[in-house]
């Protein structure tokens, strides 16, 4: 008999988890903690409570919460896993919402703050980062979504067993959507709400947490999708180089004559434009092989 569970990683939640708790255990089976090295008492509530507690030592990411997620899910031999944060911005009664379209076949449900004409309560700012970040994970190879950044979804069996993650800091939830594109899950969104008026809201800083997740999901790109980090860079300092040069030409025919720094940084630029793209083609080979071999081990 497989067990539906909600998990949840925690991080000096004292102020909220109960909350939180009890309203998911009125929708699952059990209740999962992964305390990521709090140092209030989020652990002595949590097992009050009768939660399932993971604990960590030291405080080690929300990556490395999430992946202790998907470790104890198939430890417990979950059919079913909804992740929910455990600060209180999201609404546990939405559970249902979410575990809904899993029983119509679906692998993976991202709760959206997007959809059909939601997220007016969404700060503009936060609404500009996040696009920002939904269209860098569908380029780096993740899954064409209006929310990459939600932290309330649900998964499947298959999802939860082949879902693994690599990563400790806040980049999960796009490693996730690009893991979730390799393994061809079958996937939906559906509308929840996100609250941001809570006083203790454990999320980081959008000024941090945008950019350090954006730079994550690049470094990721460098290694999936050479063509777009090396070779499209490169066919644009190259096109403009050769551009330069057939001006730089035509002035010459014309009577004019060549200036030493225009002309050196027309060669620069072409050359090393070039060399870019050779680079982005080769590596792009390279990540291909790779990839189908981890694809036929995994086999």
């Amino acid at each position: 008999m497989t067990i539906t569970i909600a998990a949840m990683p925690a991080y000096n939640e004292a102020h909220s988890i109960a909350e939180v708790i009890k309203g998911c255990r009125k929708y699952v089976d059990k209740v999962v903690v992964v305390d990521d090295g709090s140092t209030d008492n989020t652990v002595d509530i949590a097992e009050s409570l009768g939660a399932y507690v993971v604990r960590h030592e030291i405080n080690r990411g929300y990556g490395a919460a999430l992946r202790n997620c998907f470790e104890t899910a198939r430890k417990l031999g979950a059919g079913s896993m909804v992740i929910i944060d455990s600060d209180g911005q999201h609404d546990p009664s939405e559970i249902p919402k979410l575990l809904e379209p899993l029983r119509q076949g679906f692998d993976l449900v991202i709760g959206s703050r997007f959809i059909n004409g939601n997220g007016k309560n969404v700060p503009i700012y936060r609404k500009f980062g996040m696009k920002v970040l939904d269209i860098a994970t569908y380029i780096a190879g993740g899954l064409n979504v209006t929310d990459s950044q939600s932290g309330f979804r649900a998964y499947g069996r298959k999802a939860i067993e082949n879902i693994n993650l690599y990563g400790t800091d806040m980049s999960a939830g796009s490693e996730i959507l690009i893991q979730a594109k390799d393994h061809k899950l079958k996937f939906t969104e559906v509308e929840i709400h996100c609250r941001y008026d809570l006083d203790n809201c454990s999320t980081e800083h959008p000024f941090i947490h945008g950019p350090r997740v954006l730079f994550r999901i690049l470094k990721d790109m460098e290694y999936r999708r050479p063509l777009y980090y090396f070779s499209v860079p490169g066919l644009i300092m190259a096109s403009t180089g050769v551009l330069m040069g057939l001006k730089f030409l035509q002035d010459y025919i014309m009577g004019g004559f060549l200036r030493f720094g225009p002309t050196l940084l027309m060669v620069m630029l072409t050359i090393i434009g070039a060399f870019m793209i050779f680079t982005g083609i080769i590596l792009h080979a390279i990540s291909r092989m790779i990839f189908l071999n981890e694809q036929i081990r995994r086999q």
